[in-house]
């Protein structure tokens, strides 16, 4: 079930990010993540108050989670883009560590894909560190084209090439 998360999923969410930055610590991830810098609690409490949060609940417990929103990052106006009007964008999709391979970053962005249509943008895009070689085939397998990669500092993490990504529904 995907819903709009409330205040209620914040500790859920949190316990999330730091279950991925755990398991990137202990070398069993690579997401280009860092504890403290990106993501903390207060992206999911920023996410909250602008009101695009979104969770897929399972079973009562929150598995994954994922901003959708309008907003291109600043650098997106360095990649060379194919479609440039009506865009809706995916940011910081996670799937809980504990749930991981059971189809939860495929249906989140299924449903991300439904949302884009249903709100009038046919354009989507995303993006993810050039280290998230997981999340890279992921996206690659659902269609989504990578557009450029960009060296940056994102979200305080310097040292970042951000694989830019888009797909037209």
């Amino acid at each position: 079930q995907f819903i709009k998360a409330t205040s209620g999923h914040i500790d859920a969410i949190a316990a999330i990010y730091g279950r991925i930055i755990d398991a990137q610590e202990q070398g069993r991830l690579t997401v280009g993540w860092q504890r403290g810098v990106y993501p903390t609690r207060q992206t999911a409490l920023d996410a909250l108050g602008r009101g695009d949060l979104f969770v897929c609940v399972d079973g009562g417990q929150v598995v994954a989670a994922a901003i959708i929103n309008r907003i291109q990052v600043p650098v997106y106006a360095e990649v060379g883009w194919l479609e440039p009007d009506e865009v809706m964008v995916l940011h910081t999709l996670v799937v809980d560590p504990l749930r991981a391979g059971r189809g939860y970053g495929t249906a989140f962005v299924a449903f991300y894909e439904g949302y884009a249509k249903n709100n009038g943008c046919p354009v989507l895009r995303m993006d993810t560190n050039e280290k998230n070689a997981a999340a890279r085939r992921l996206y690659a397998r659902l269609g989504y084209r990578e557009a450029g990669i960009v060296p940056c500092v994102f979200n305080g993490i310097k040292g970042v090439g951000l694989v830019c990504l888009e797909k037209k529904l």
